[in-house]
């Protein structure tokens, strides 16, 4: 099945990937870095030379670039904080809503007034559940609420952020976005890596949570390992 998968620096980490085929296409909003094996390509959102932080990614090249490339399908796993103590650091989810505040959303309607309604489409999460279970767990329907970064939240963010959804991140929201603009499924993954700062009365910063994401890197590639079976490309 011809599938695009977006994933976050965890991925360069992955030996899944060392020999697909490494190609650069030109969009009109930049070059995009993917790798390509068959019917199935995989960007790696903060890039391949160094992992550019949240606020500097250039979302609208990366989706563009699947546009461009004839993908209508997209898997994307997001790394997340969790807003609720029941939903600890290692749970996998899928969102199907989201909320984006902080900042405006990134758009290709740059030049024209025209808009549709946001969503994320979930048309393979179905599949994806039904196919990785039991060795996966992941709990679906939940909301993803973004904030700009590149820093983590405060914990009086936190405070006020904490019931407006399940968990936190910086970049899906955007993602959602411009696919639907673009005409393409976006599918939510997410990993949770951390509490929120503050949330259970833990303390976040760089360094720990790299850690955390150390931690979990066997649980994502096993994770990809089995959706590219699913998607017949093992």
């Amino acid at each position: 099945m011809k599938v695009a998968f977006i994933s976050g620096t965890s991925i360069v980490k992955s030996d899944l990937f060392a020999a697909w085929e490494v190609k650069t296409i030109a969009t009109e909003y930049g070059p995009v870095t993917y790798k390509a094996r068959g019917d199935q390509v995989l960007i790696n959102r903060h890039g391949y030379e160094f992992p550019l932080p949240p606020h500097a990614i250039n979302y609208r090249a990366n989706i563009r670039a699947l546009a461009d490339l004839g993908f209508t399908e997209v898997v994307s796993l997001n790394s997340v904080g969790s807003l609720d103590p029941k939903l600890g650091p290692g749970t996998f989810v899928s969102c199907s809503d989201y909320l984006c505040l902080q900042e405006g959303p990134k758009t290709f309607y740059d030049r024209e007034l025209k808009g549709g309604p946001p969503g994320i489409a979930n048309n393979l999460i179905p599949r994806i559940l039904e196919e990785l279970a039991p060795e996966f767990a992941i709990q679906p329907g939940k909301t993803y609420v973004q904030m700009r970064g590149p820093r983590f939240e405060t914990k009086a963010e936190i405070r006020v952020v904490k019931d407006w959804g399940d968990v936190i991140g910086m970049t899906a929201a955007f993602e959602a976005d411009l696919c639907t603009e673009a005409g393409l499924n976006y599918n939510s993954l997410a990993l949770i890596d951390n509490y929120a700062n503050g949330l259970e009365g833990t303390e976040i910063d760089f360094k720990k949570f790299h850690e955390l994401v150390k931690g979990n890197q066997a649980r994502v590639n096993r994770l990809f390992q089995r959706l590219l079976e699913i998607f017949g490309d093992a």
